[in-house]
């Protein structure tokens, strides 16, 4: 019997659920109807998993990061820009 990939008695890591709730809201019906989010790092999550998550997604063609007062980040992606 093959062992499932995601064991729900494992620790998870901060970049790991950082990303996990990056990842639902970007995927959220009326974000994605924007194409923009705004979000900011959760007290409880590591500064440094926070800044490796959004540099990984500004990596992506078509996605822009705006930084915002206060330490949130506006996500952007496609016709966002034409905005």
């Amino acid at each position: 019997m093959s062992r499932p990939a995601f064991s729900t008695s494992q620790m998870t890591s901060s970049y790991e659920a950082t990303g996990r709730r990056l990842q639902a809201l970007i995927a959220a019906p009326g974000v994605q109807k924007v194409q923009a989010v705004t979000v900011a790092r959760l007290d409880h999550e590591s500064p440094e998993d926070w800044k490796r998550l959004l540099d990984e997604i500004s990596e992506t063609a078509g996605v822009r990061i705006e930084h915002l007062e206060g330490g949130a980040v506006r996500i952007g992606w496609r016709e966002y820009f034409d905005a």
